[in-house]
């Protein structure tokens, strides 16, 4: 096709933008929202950009913003791929669309959006922080242009590059893991505030004078450096970004090419190396065989596969160890935190039956008596332990090193198992006790017409654990505040242990019996949504 479609491309981009604003007024109010949301940040940084110029490290500043933004066109296309359907080239396949106008095309279509603009906001600031006379103004104007088209860019070939996995169950994966991956960088944004307020911007120098290498950031520094007259420095880095740009076409238009022309594994015969006949599996072998072990294998497979169990997973994962260890790392922390790790993990044994949801019918006809409900719990409980307990007592101790308060390490492992334990009786018994269902399409975790159940479980169950944990940390208090007691505050980790697993135990017992009489309840429960 020899005539420029590249018309056609943006007409297609402003048409699925208008109808798809059309289909609910929700989308319309969301989309507008955050339009306004996005265009009222964009001034206030834009302002505050504008105020930093003649500050002696704003281009240690600016330089660094335009990287984070690189980062983010980066990988954005994979969480968000759903966001914008003309990030998936699979749909124009079928026509008779050579890469090289079709890449032209789209650049300019991802041109048109939310996200362009915004970048374009910050980088118009940028340079208007650190540009000095007429010379460093024309470079700047170039370098933002530049930055802008490699950014887009680089999301356009991260997208087409990866688009097999976007569309596949991992891809999903990905998408509900996004929401953690914002909540770290929240995290890390935040410390990493809170060192250069009391720092100073200074320690950014060292960073910025590597970056201003790297496209498109480089496109930036070109700015700075023909403010200080360094007009070969400044040709080299616009030279750079550049460079990069006519790069990630290529590789753009490589992937595009490829994805147009080979074959994906839908018209691929089923006779592969996938349809070999399984073997036992290496985790199969690690663990107790029976019922024991079968249950436990599930339950580790759900964590590993189904992405709102993983995700579930993961998010406590995470925030188990960012709560102590940012808190230490501040300087502002308790050893005591440690304890988050196993309280966050803990609470995974919370609605066990809901997390199976429909195929928990499976599991019901294996159930035939009390005896039978107690394995099951157990196996499940035994599937957790097998990584909290590892996982907590790494944290404790990553905690402690940071803090550098070795004598506490034994009443706070203590503490940290007994709590975990008292987590694990009353999931055991709330599962039971209030079973939900957890929607396996879209972002809700709790089917509608069960928020109630939901809330009454995990309060419940956190207002349960608190009371079993009540004893030991009496005991624990007590011996920190007596006569001589931190000469015994060492039998505080056999004591949580064992207290732990004897407070687990009892839990399993309780609910095992009314497992067994409610399993149609607990199905039909689990089931909906």
């Amino acid at each position: 096709m020899s005539a420029d479609i590249t018309p056609v491309v943006v007409q297609l981009k402003l048409s699925l933008l208008k109808n798809g604003l059309k289909q609910s007024s929700g989308r319309r109010a969301a989309y507008i929202g955050s339009a306004v949301a996005v265009l009222l940040f964009s001034a206030v940084q834009l302002i505050g950009l504008i105020a930093l110029r003649g500050n002696a490290h704003a281009a240690s500043v600016v330089v660094l913003l335009v990287a984070v933004l690189a980062a983010g066109w980066a990988v954005m296309p994979l969480f968000f791929s759903s966001g914008d359907e003309t990030l998936d080239p699979t749909r124009l396949v079928m026509l008779p669309l050579r890469p090289g106008p079709l890449v032209r095309a789209l650049l300019t279509a991802s041109l048109v959006g939310i996200g362009p603009l915004f970048t374009l906001s910050m980088l118009t600031g940028s340079v208007i922080s650190v540009a000095h006379g007429g010379v460093a103004y024309v470079v700047g104007l170039v370098g933002v242009v530049l930055a802008l088209l490699v950014c887009v860019a680089l999301a356009r070939a991260v997208a087409t590059a990866n688009i097999r996995l976007l569309t596949s169950r991992k891809g999903r994966d990905l998408a509900v893991l996004s929401g953690l991956i914002i909540a770290v960088g929240a995290q890390v944004v935040n410390f990493g505030a809170q060192r250069l307020g009391s720092s100073g911007l200074a320690q950014l120098d060292g960073p910025a004078d590597v970056l201003k290498w790297v496209p498109p950031a480089s496109a930036i520094g070109a700015a700075d450096s023909a403010s200080e007259g360094s007009y070969g420095v400044a040709a080299l880095q616009l030279a750079l970004c550049a460079l990069a740009l006519v790069g990630l076409l290529s590789w753009w238009s490589h992937h595009l090419n490829r994805l147009m022309t080979s074959p994906d594994g839908s018209t691929l015969q089923a006779a592969d190396s996938r349809a070999r006949k399984r073997t036992s599996s290496g985790l199969s072998r690690l663990l107790p065989g029976g019922r024991t072990g079968t249950v436990m294998e599930r339950s580790l497979r759900y964590v590993w596969r189904d992405p709102k169990t993983k995700a579930a997973w993961v998010t406590s994962l995470a925030i188990g160890l960012i709560v102590p260890v940012f808190n230490a790392l501040q300087g502002t922390g308790s050893i005591y935190f440690a304890c988050f790790a196993a309280g966050m993990l803990g609470v995974q044994m919370y609605n066990q039956f809901g997390q199976d949801t429909s195929a928990f019918w499976m599991v019901a006809m294996t159930i035939s008596s009390t005896r039978d409900a107690y394995v099951e719990l157990r196996a499940r409980a035994l599937a957790l332990l097998v990584i909290t307990l590892p996982y907590a007592t790494l944290v404790t101790v990553l905690t402690t090193a940071l803090l550098g308060d070795w004598p506490k390490l034994p009443e706070v492992l203590g503490l940290s198992f007994a709590l975990l334990g008292a987590m694990l009786a009353t999931g055991a018994w709330t599962s039971a006790r209030f079973p939900y269902s957890i929607p396996q399409d879209g972002y809700k975790n709790v089917a509608p017409g069960q928020s109630g159940l939901a809330f009454m479980a995990i309060l419940g169950g956190m207002v349960g654990g608190a009371l079993l944990c009540a004893p030991f940390i009496v005991a624990t208090i007590w011996l920190n505040v007596s006569a001589g007691g931190d000469e015994w505050t060492w039998l505080l980790l056999p004591v949580g242990a064992v207290y732990g697993a004897a407070i687990t135990v009892a839990g399993l017992r309780m609910a095992a019996p009314r497992t067994a009489r409610q399993l149609p309840e607990i199905l039909v429960a689990v089931s909906r949504g």
